[in-house]
């Protein structure tokens, strides 16, 4: 079967690879449709993704029909379409035994650490499927969403507050949907005034360029001087890491889903002045999964705004090298693999 591998930095190839072989009598086999290209892809592509090896077939944002009934799980009947978690967890380490099993010690994310389902057909655990009354088009949407879902309810997003969204990319556009999903006024902030546009449409009712306006006076003027009350950082980059501890409230919430790629120096004053809650939040829960399919069945989210890009197999490692070298002006890139 064909599949998207990613060899060595820079270098994406389609080929031929086995078919794929079920690990147990609990697994389903799916005919993947979409794959999702996200930040951390673009890392991997770029050799800058440390949990990362080569080579590697990429892809975890995924939609897919069900190709097979497996007579054990009769419930996943061939012809439904799924969407899927593609985190597993080890069940004994701390994360697990606090049930947070998005933050397990020992998770291998499809596409990073294991393969993922940048291929015509795979096997996964029934436990790991979702199905809703979705496009697959929409139901590739889900995973990226649920991440941003998860940053709101890591920062305890409540009716009435204000957040701020730094980043409002694949990721970024899920914290601003989630945050105002919550009731929260949200403030989005990025350099591109297409996704700031998008932003607006997915919930947020104020929009900062960060490129052509003060982000600093901006946000005072935004809430009378006090600061958002939570800040989701949502790019990963030594500025924004210190911006969000900078600029939220006294007394708030910041929630980091970006990874930064250099280590980041901060003036800690404000950690302790502020008596901030820090938090980090990785992933996404099976409950976060539930949340977002019932937010877009609702049909409110900009899907068409929000993917900007649908490309066949064939063109992927165009496409990737178009991103790398001009990332500003891609958001959602979609991959169809098969119809």
């Amino acid at each position: 079967m064909k599949a998207i591998v990613l060899e060595e930095p820079g270098k994406v190839v389609l080929k031929e690879v086995a078919e794929p072989e079920t690990g147990s009598d609990d697994e389903v086999m799916l005919a993947v449709r979409y794959i999702g290209l996200c930040g951390s892809d673009l890392n991997s592509y770029r050799g800058k993704n440390p949990l990362l090896s080569f080579p590697r077939i990429l892809g975890h944002e995924v939609s897919a029909v069900v190709a097979e009934t497996n007579p054990k799980h009769p419930e996943w009947r061939a012809g439904t379409q799924v969407t899927l978690s593609p985190y597993n967890h080890c069940g004994v380490c701390a994360s697990c035994r606090r049930q947070r099993y998005n933050a397990c010690k020992n998770n291998l994310t499809m596409g990073v650490m294991r393969d993922g389902a940048m291929c015509e057909r795979i096997y996964m655990p029934a436990s790991k499927l979702f199905a809703a009354n979705l496009s697959l088009k929409e139901l590739c949407l889900v995973e990226p969403l649920t991440v941003g879902f998860h940053s709101s309810a890591r920062g305890n997003v409540a009716p009435g507050e204000t957040v701020a969204v730094i980043g409002c990319g694949g990721v970024g556009l899920g914290a601003v949907a989630g945050a105002a999903h919550r009731g929260a006024r949200v403030i989005a902030i990025d350099v591109d005034d297409r996704k700031l546009s998008t932003a607006k449409k997915a919930g947020a009712v104020e929009a900062i360029h960060s490129g052509r306006e003060n982000v600093h006076e901006r946000l005072a003027e935004l809430t009378d001087g006090l600061g958002p009350d939570v800040v989701i950082e949502a790019i990963g980059l030594p500025d924004t890491y210190r911006m969000a501890v900078e600029e939220v409230a006294f007394t708030g919430r910041v929630v980091y889903i970006g990874y930064a790629k250099e280590p980041v120096s901060y003036e800690t004053k404000y950690f302790v002045q502020k008596e901030l809650d820090i938090r980090g939040s990785r992933n996404a829960l099976p409950e976060d999964f539930r949340e977002v399919m019932k937010y877009l069945e609702a049909g409110t989210f900009p899907v068409d705004d929000a993917v900007t890009h649908i490309v066949p197999m064939e063109q992927v490692p165009v496409i990737l090298e178009q991103w790398s070298r001009e990332p500003v002006k891609f958001s959602k890139i979609m991959v169809e693999v098969s119809r």
